[in-house]
């Protein structure tokens, strides 16, 4: 068998997985498209392992290594994944920016409450003036 072959199979399949992380919004999505650049990358090596009929296999031996680095790659991936969207209620990637952490704390000026005393802005929450915390009871549940 010709080394085209399995190449352009294996181009075609990481072109596809370069376009779904590229284009997909959805993070169950993107990591199945990086699992698809993977899987091209592995076809890739155990074909020019059998084309160059290396003696220690190389080729293979990485693949294994791949695939066990895939393997947990996804299922840290599927964690970060399913706690994002338990706290969100999204795993869109575009709703998910403000993950990051800024200092806002410091950045905020110093806030008087209703009863004329000073608090500084990191006890307020972010972008209220009013002095609250922002943080709510939920129903049922004891002090």
């Amino acid at each position: 068998m010709h080394l085209a072959y399995p190449a352009v199979l294996a181009a075609l399949l990481f072109c596809v997985g370069l376009y779904g992380v590229l284009a997909r919004r959805n993070a169950i999505l993107v990591l199945m498209s990086v699992e698809l650049m993977l899987n091209a990358v592995n076809l890739n090596l155990v074909a020019f392992d059998v084309w160059l009929r290396d003696t220690l296999h190389a080729g293979q031996a990485l693949t294994l290594f791949t695939i066990a680095i895939a393997a947990a790659e996804i299922g840290i991936g599927l964690a970060i994944v399913l706690a994002v969207h338990r706290n969100r209620g999204t795993s869109d990637i575009d709703r998910l920016r403000d993950t990051a952490e800024t200092d806002e704390a410091e950045t905020l000026p110093d806030t008087v409450e209703a009863d004329g005393a000073e608090t500084d802005g990191a006890e307020t929450a972010p972008g209220r003036a009013d002095g609250k915390t922002g943080k709510t009871k939920k129903a049922g549940a004891t002090t």
